[in-house]
């Protein structure tokens, strides 16, 4: 099967940001473009900053972004279910998804982060990857709005993963818009994340993000089911 390999630069690209990805950008730039699947120019500005920026100016930025912002989490299920006993329910499913296709977690994140669905959903075929993606289409418009919003280069992946899903706007992305935009320094609500790291639902919670290996190496196929 064909590795999408456009999902698996785009989820590089909304991981924690580290030397490995700074170093492997000329890479990730000339497979979007080779591969033809979205407009790759749009993710230039993304793919400057990560390239020449301070590594530890990055990270703050991404912690502050994503990880102290909760209407800009990246675990998707945190937009439809909150803390309630459905998002429990629906990681399993989500887990029985990956293990069907013969894909482990292998590292702490949670089964709905966003970077672990698009690695997941390079492995597949693309109308599967667009479908699964589409399904999940109001939330990634959301967050596509909310990144534009704030006017970060981050906005540039979602609106292309927004373009692959085929999304519009629907009454499920204006509600989630509804709600108004959180505070970084919402320590709270950064408590409340916390917590919820705790939750693992990989089979070794100190085998660090996947994302901290080799990038290309990840770029490569993957193995066939077990």
């Amino acid at each position: 099967m064909k590795t999408l390999k456009t999902l698996k630069a785009l989820s590089a690209l909304l991981s924690y940001p580290s030397a490995d990805l700074q170093a492997t950008i000329p890479e990730i730039a000339a497979l979007l473009r080779a591969e033809g699947l979205i407009d790759a120019a749009a993710l230039d500005p993304l793919l400057s900053r990560l390239a020449a920026g301070d590594l530890y100016d990055l990270q703050e930025d991404y912690v502050l972004l994503f990880d102290r912002s909760r209407t800009l989490s990246l675990n998707l299920f945190e937009h439809l279910h909150g803390e309630s006993r459905d998002r429990g329910g629906a990681m399993v499913d989500l887990l029985a998804m990956y293990r069907a296709g013969g894909y482990d977690l292998d590292g702490t994140e949670l089964p709905d982060h966003l970077p672990v669905l698009l690695e997941y959903l390079s492995t597949r075929p693309l109308a599967e990857a667009r479908e699964v993606l589409g399904d999940a289409g109001h939330i990634l418009l959301a967050l596509a709005e909310r990144l534009a919003r704030r006017e970060t280069p981050y906005a540039a992946p979602l609106v292309a993963l927004v373009a692959l899903a085929g999304a519009g706007d629907s009454a499920e992305s204006q509600a989630l818009l509804s709600a108004p935009d959180d505070h970084p320094e919402d320590l709270a609500a950064l408590d409340a994340v916390w917590e919820e790291a705790q939750v693992t639902f990989g089979p070794d919670p100190n085998a660090g993000c996947p994302v901290s290996r080799d990038i290309l190496a990840r770029m490569e196929p993957a193995p066939a089911a077990r």
